[in-house]
C-alpha cells in the first residue's frame, strides 16, 4: 500500500477519533451541568413557595419575565467560553425556579398537590430519558423537526400572551399539550445536534436542553393540575 495513502488514512482516522471524543465530552459535560442546574431551580422554587415571593402577573408581568429571561440568555451566550457563563446559567436557573412559584403554589393547594408535582417530575424525567436516548442512538436526521418546532413555538407564545386577557381554561390546556409536543421535538433536535457535533459548547448546549426540560415539566404539571387536581 502506498505510504502517502497510509498516512492520509491514519490522519483521517485520528481526526475522526478526535471529533468523537469532543462530541462525547460535550454531551457528558452538558448532562453534568444540566443536573447541577436543577439545584438552584429547586432552591428558587422552594424559596418562592415558602416565603410567598410575589410574582408579576398579567401582560406586563409576562413582558418583564421575557425581558429578564432573554437578558440572562444573551449574557450566558456572551460568556459561554468562561466560568462566568456557568455562573450566569446557574443564576438563570434560580430565577426560573422562582418563576415556578405561582404554579407550584396553585398545585399545592390541591389535596394531592405533592403527588401531582412528583408525577410531573417523574414524567419529565421519563420523557427526557427516552428522547435523549433516541436522539443519541437513532440514525434518523431530526434537523427538520427543529424547523416546525420553532414555528409551533411562535404560535404558543402568541396564544399564551392572548390568553392572559381571555383566561380561557380550555385554551390553557391546549397550549400545555402543544408545548409538551413542541419542546419534546426541540429536545430531540438539540440532543442530536450535540451528539453529532453541531454544538461544541456545553454551556450553550445545557441552556437549550434545560429550557426544553423546564417547559415540558411546567406544561405537564399544568395538565395534571387541570385534570387530576383534587380539593377534597
Amino acid at each position: 500500500m502506498d505510504r502517502n495513502y497510509e498516512t492520509k488514512l491514519q490522519k483521517t482516522y485520528d481526526l475522526s477519533g478526535s471529533r468523537q471524543v469532543t462530541r462525547n465530552s460535550v454531551l457528558r459535560n452538558t448532562y453534568w451541568l444540566l443536573a447541577l442546574s436543577m439545584i438552584p431551580t429547586v432552591l428558587g422554587a422552594a424559596i418562592g413557595v415558602m416565603f410567598g415571593v410575589p410574582m408579576p402577573r398579567g401582560f406586563m408581568g409576562a413582558i418583564l419575565f421575557l425581558g429578564v429571561a432573554f437578558g440572562f440568555i444573551w449574557a450566558i451566550e456572551k460568556n459561554k467560553d468562561s466560568g462566568v457563563g456557568v455562573a450566569l446559567l446557574l443564576g438563570f436557573t434560580f430565577f426560573m425556579g422562582l418563576m415556578l412559584t405561582p404554579l407550584l403554589t396553585r398545585t399545592l393547594g390541591f389535596s394531592n398537590g405533592g403527588t401531582l408535582i412528583m408525577l410531573a417530575f417523574g414524567g419529565t424525567g421519563a420523557v427526557f430519558a427516552v428522547l435523549a436516548s433516541i436522539a443519541t442512538v437513532s440514525k434518523r436526521d431530526f434537523s427538520a423537526v427543529g424547523k416546525w418546532a420553532m414555528a409551533g413555538l411562535v404560535v404558543i407564545i402568541l396564544a399564551s400572551l392572548a390568553n392572559i386577557f381571555f383566561q380561557i381554561p380550555a385554551l390553557t390546556l391546549t397550549i400545555s399539550v402543544l408545548a409538551i409536543g413542541i419542546f419534546s421535538a426541540f429536545l430531540l433536535y438539540d440532543v442530536q445536534r450535540i451528539a453529532n457535533g453541531g454544538e461544541t459548547n456545553y454551556i450553550s448546549a445545557t441552556l437549550s436542553v434545560y429550557l426544553n426540560v423546564y417547559n415540558i415539566f411546567t406544561s405537564l404539571l399544568q395538565i395534571l393540575g387541570f385534570v387530576g387536581g383534587s380539593r377534597e
